[in-house]
């Protein structure tokens, strides 16, 4: 444990010109005497700790004491930086781990680009979860990381959707894991029963029941592109989503806003392919959708912007929230 902290002590020292003892007891969560005492003890074994004293004094290296990470531009280290999302790392248990290899990173790199860290983190933010979402984080989501890390096998209990009181078991091999809007999805190839071969599937990880890492490893593709592979099955998910349709005129802002109230690819489709606008300048398009239900959410949010022409039950659907509307405001 000492050993650990008198090396981030070093690493601390190598990135910043000079540190008080008690901006080091907080970035390694001792106190201050503790700090007194590890600096004495690095000093005794040769590393080049000083000690400035009085009021504005701290703690420094000495004689260009440092590791160099050279050939790395600015922009390289400012890239270096953006590339983690403390949030992700933190529920996949790696946040010391990336904390310290930042550290490491910054410490070895030099003067005059070691506050890309700083401008990086100033400039951009990834801020994952949807609105009005509160993010849970799946208890099992850790020991699936370290599968995935480590290209264990894994035991699973998966609860599918509609049945959530009747999990199936599957043997997966773990590919990679994906942060969606706030919610996780594991990328994984099922393996088939009788041991013939495997299939990849993606799978949400808020649905497994129960986790277990096997000893044995599997081998991993490695033509295998993760960002590909979700692209890809987003896609289809999507598509397969959208099994009904709708026919809706449109007014100028109605086609404006369309893209924002259903699935914007869709959407954007629908109005590419939907001919010119009659005499009231209103469109005519063909909208793919999930259901009537969901559309009748969807759509309701444009008002009267847009009107459904079929199919009908839809349509009088529309209709009757429309006479209910007027009643409330005493109107016929």
């Amino acid at each position: 444990m000492r050993a650990a902290r008198l090396i981030k002590m070093v690493l601390l020292l190598q990135s910043r010109p000079s540190m008080t003892a008690a901006e080091l007891a907080h970035e390694l969560e001792v106190s201050e005497r503790t700090v007194t005492r590890d600096a004495q003890a690095l000093s005794e074994a040769g590393v080049p700790v000083y000690a400035d004293r009085g009021r504005a004094g701290g703690y420094r290296l000495i004689g260009g004491y440092r590791t160099r990470l050279t050939g790395l531009a600015r922009s390289e280290a400012e890239a270096l930086f953006l590339s983690g999302v403390p949030g992700a790392l933190r529920e996949m248990g790696l946040d010391d781990a990336a904390s310290a290899a930042r550290l490491k990173v910054s410490a070895a790199l030099t003067p005059s680009v070691r506050d890309a860290s700083r401008t990086a983190a100033q400039r951009f933010h990834l801020d994952a979860p949807a609105w009005f979402k509160e993010p849970r984080t799946p208890e099992l989501l850790p020991a699936v990381a370290e599968a995935v890390w480590g290209d264990r096998v894994l035991r699973v209990a998966y609860a599918r959707r509609g049945a959530p009181d009747a999990p199936v078991e599957r043997e997966l091999e773990p590919y990679g894991l994906v942060l969606k809007a706030g919610v996780w999805y594991l990328a994984a190839a099922v393996r088939d029963e009788d041991g013939s071969g495997s299939r990849r599937r993606v799978y949400r990880m808020d649905r497994f029941t129960s986790v277990t890492a096997l000893d044995e490893r599997f081998e991993r593709d490695e033509e295998f592109d993760l960002p590909a592979f979700w692209e890809e099955r987003a896609e289809e998910f999507a598509r397969a989503l959208l099994g009904a349709e709708v026919v809706v005129r449109l007014t100028a802002d109605g086609v404006r806003r369309l893209p924002y109230a259903t699935d914007t690819a869709s959407a954007r489709e629908a109005l590419e392919s939907a001919g010119p606008a009659d005499a009231d300048g209103r469109v005519t398009v063909t909208l793919p959708v999930e259901s009537e239900e969901v559309a009748f959410t969807q759509l309701m949010g444009l008002g009267p912007e847009a009107e459904v022409v079929a199919p009908e039950a839809l349509r009088e659907r529309f209709a009757q929230a429309a006479r209910r509307m007027c009643g409330w405001y005493g109107r016929e």
